[in-house]
């Protein structure tokens, strides 16, 4: 199957505001929007799309054995300088990171948010993308009690499907599968399928649960139950993550 050329520059542009290509990849890049206003179009549209996603994520300010390091680094590049023994912070592990984790939750919803936008403009009818049809999305972290995002969840404006992506591979038993359900308030969770838990699945939705998942209070919650999914309609197993929707 052939894909369509502008398919691999919507791509592009949506690493280029990532921040995720090469040096040398992303002056390309800029280099050619300059002379193609098409392609100019399309960075405009990614950028408007995905830079919001970061309105909300709070100011980090860099360890200060961090700094320490650059001023070493640049004093042993200079000719004659002699380097001064710097203090060493005591190692973190990677996997205890708790920011790592958080970090790790954000790139995976935009990475489901990036392919979804991609996936949808090129569903349309002859493959190309229709300017006319303006697409919102809502996206939820689903994650564990401790902020270890599992999956990533989107739904589409006028799209009655939920797209998952898995952010880890987590540990299921070989007697339980996992299911989907819609918390809202006090009612009674709403199945909304058995999924697989290691796989990109686009899960069916009805009108009326789709605009559910579209309101305002949607959270969606993962649980295990016995094969083939909960026999009696509500939540059996343990919840193992949960995630609100939120505009994207």
């Amino acid at each position: 199957m052939n894909t369509p050329a502008h398919s691999d520059d919507d791509l592009r542009c949506a690493e280029h505001v990532l921040g995720v290509m090469e040096a040398d990849e992303r002056l390309a890049l800029e280099r050619e929007a300059l002379a193609n206003p098409a392609l100019q179009a399309q960075l405009t549209f990614w950028q408007d799309r995905l830079t919001p996603l970061t309105e909300d994520l709070p100011h980090e300010a860099p360890p200060d054995r961090v700094w320490q390091r650059v001023e070493q680094a640049i004093r042993s590049t200079q000719p004659g300088a002699t380097t001064r023994a710097m203090p060493h912070a005591p190692p973190v592990e990677l996997w205890d990171s708790l920011p790592l984790w958080r970090w790790l939750g954000i790139g995976a919803s935009v990475a489901a948010l990036v392919l979804l936008a991609v996936a949808l403009k090129f569903a349309l009818p002859g493959g190309a993308p229709t300017p006319s049809v303006s697409l919102n999305y809502r996206v939820a972290t689903i994650a564990r009690q401790d902020g270890v995002a599992h999956w990533t969840a989107t739904i589409a404006s006028q799209q009655d499907q939920l797209l998952i992506v898995p952010a880890t591979h987590p540990t299921i038993a070989a007697d339980k599968v996992t299911e989907l359900w819609l918390v809202q308030g006090d009612a009674k969770p709403v199945p909304l399928g058995v999924f697989d838990p290691a796989q990109t699945v686009t899960i069916p939705l009805s009108r009326t649960t789709a605009d559910a998942l579209r309101g305002t209070a949607a959270v969606l919650a993962v649980s295990l139950e016995p094969p083939g999914g909960s026999p009696t309609g509500q939540p059996t197993g343990p919840v193992i993550a949960t995630g609100a929707l939120h505009p994207a």
